[in-house]
């Protein structure tokens, strides 16, 4: 057997920056081949520890099932559509990306369409290269002095701001979980959305694609805005609605707009590209020399660290290096906590206490704070969020956090908490642990509440004052939306006092059948958890 053949297999499926074969090393044998080629693929991977992909590349169940010693899939990028998460992480096979390699990127290509759709860069250049001399059709507006409103206060979007403050412009933003103090240090001001809407001459989206966000932009909100109105989306497309905004286009309502993403890629065939006042892009957000290697060089080291069986920081899945036995099966639960946890809270908080009770705690658990802030912002920032930048994104919204653990745990055997502390000191929190051999997560707490719930994809949460006939009218109420109760739980701390009702149920809840349903029952509040994505 030749030395070759006793190292680690790097298959490197798509062309990268030569910065990434240098990052991995002299200790794997890299191979190459063509992933857009399926047989070429399909034939490269039984040999193959971890395999290192752009976005032509498809890591789907077939691919894993032909790809043995698979332990890596590296994705030398952000997104992760053409990777089956749920398939590798079933077979054990890490996945990770490389999350903060294009923030840089992302912002500086939504400031470039932000400036063309001001200045009409695009029409006027077409134009000229038709022999057509307009100066007088493509007059624009400056920047200076104008109101930009920035949807979505995230790195990505703290990165625009802070350019385009640069412009002379004026910066407010909408975004439940900033804190207005926070936002007010680097110069912007935290408004409503219908705010937002009445006062921006130029809006640009910066948040993740969510239930609660597909369509923010669309028919309703695209009459609040000024007809002079400038609408940039560089973040995930479907958050404007590409429809609604067509139609806004063409009745004078909005003057123009600058898109990198769409509701369906690749698209190449939209009413959008019709209107001169467009600037489209084939989602060039990422597409960068710079952003290419960074992101090909942090993939490099996460696979390096991967096959030494290290603590991979940037995984998405499976957890790999030197965590107790004993503490690894917590993390996906820490990380489900996190994200009810910010459903239930639905706004910003000013301290996050994480807490692990039990057998679990004599082990070193700072891990579980690290997937509990994971969970926390995977459904509120436009980036991916990992162990590495989760702390970062705490700090940077001003929002304390503190781990404490304790060996006793009267009830479970173990025993993980993620409590907030509202900006109103108002407190929610949400418990869970994991019970029998097969370790089956279980909520049993919920804003002081008992409750015994499998968590499920999706979820409703309503507080209420205890009288007869809620569980009935909720139930109907879904009913007439459709929508199927898997699961239901009521728990009050007396009777005819104060109430909760836990569901999960086989189909996301609309925002609209949500209020709804709190409107009907009198509820304190009512929450939905989508975890789907």
């Amino acid at each position: 057997m030749t030395s070759d053949q006793t190292r680690p297999v790097v298959l490197i499926a798509e062309e990268l920056s030569p910065a990434t074969v240098e990052a991995l090393g002299p200790d794997f044998e890299v191979r190459h081949c063509d992933g857009a080629d399926r047989a070429a693929l399909l034939a490269a991977l039984p040999d193959a520890d971890a395999v290192l992909i752009r976005s032509a590349t498809m890591i789907d169940a077939e691919a894993l099932g032909v790809a043995r010693r698979l332990k890596v899939v590296a994705r030398a990028g952000v997104g992760l559509d053409n990777v089956d998460v749920p398939a590798a992480t079933q077979a054990g096979v890490m996945v990770v990306n490389a999350p903060q390699s294009n923030i840089i990127s992302a912002a500086e290509l939504a400031v470039g369409l932000l400036i063309a759709t001001a200045r009409n860069i695009a029409p006027a250049s077409a134009a000229l290269r038709a022999g057509q001399w307009k100066r007088s059709k493509y007059s624009g507006v400056e920047l200076s002095d104008k109101v930009l409103g920035v949807v979505g206060l995230g790195r990505i979007g703290v990165l625009v701001a802070q350019r385009l403050s640069a412009f002379g412009m004026r910066v407010i933003a909408y975004d439940p979980y900033v804190q207005p103090a926070r936002a007010a240090q680097i110069g912007v001001r935290m408004v409503t959305l219908d705010e937002l809407l009445a006062e921006s001459d130029f809006i640009t989206v910066h948040l993740p694609k969510t239930s609660e966000t597909v369509g923010l932009i669309g028919d309703a909100a695209l009459h609040k805005v000024k007809p002079t109105v400038r609408i940039i989306n560089a973040a995930r497309g479907g958050i404007v609605d590409e429809t609604a905004l067509a139609s806004a286009l063409t009745d004078g309502r909005v003057a123009g707009a600058g898109l990198d993403v769409y509701a369906k890629e690749p698209c190449t065939d939209s009413p959008l590209f019709a209107f001169e006042q467009v600037v489209a892009v084939p989602h060039l957000g990422a597409s960068t020399d710079e952003a290419q290697e960074k992101a090909g060089v942090a993939v490099a080291r996460s696979v390096r660290l991967a096959l030494a069986g290290e603590l991979v920081p940037d995984a998405v899945n499976v957890q790999g290096g030197v965590i107790a036995e004993d503490v690894r099966p917590g993390l996906p639960l820490a990380e489900r906590l996190g994200r009810i946890f910010t459903a239930l809270a639905g706004g910003v908080v000013s301290r996050i206490d994480v807490e692990v009770r039990g057998e679990i705690a004599a082990h070193d658990v700072s891990v579980l704070e690290l997937a509990a802030l994971k969970g926390v912002f995977a459904d509120i920032v436009e980036e991916s969020v990992s162990y590495v930048n989760a702390p970062l994104l705490a700090k940077e919204r001003g929002i304390e956090v503190a781990l404490t653990t304790s060996e006793e745990s009267p009830d479970h055997r173990n025993l993980l908490t993620v409590r907030g502390t509202l900006n109103d000191g108002s407190v929610v929190s949400v418990s869970g642990t994991l019970v029998g051999p097969r370790r089956v997560e279980k909520l049993v707490e919920v804003d002081g509440f008992d409750v015994d719930l499998v968590p499920s994809e999706h979820m409703a949460f309503f507080r209420y004052h205890d009288r007869p006939g809620i569980v009935g009218a909720v139930g109907r109420l879904l009913g007439d939306a459709a929508i199927n109760i898997a699961g239901m739980q009521v728990s009050r701390d007396a009777r005819g006092g104060h109430a909760l009702m836990a569901l999960t149920v086989d189909s996301a809840v609309p925002p609209t059948v949500l209020a709804g349903i709190v409107e009907i029952i009198g509820a304190h509040s009512g929450r939905a958890v989508d975890l789907e994505s």
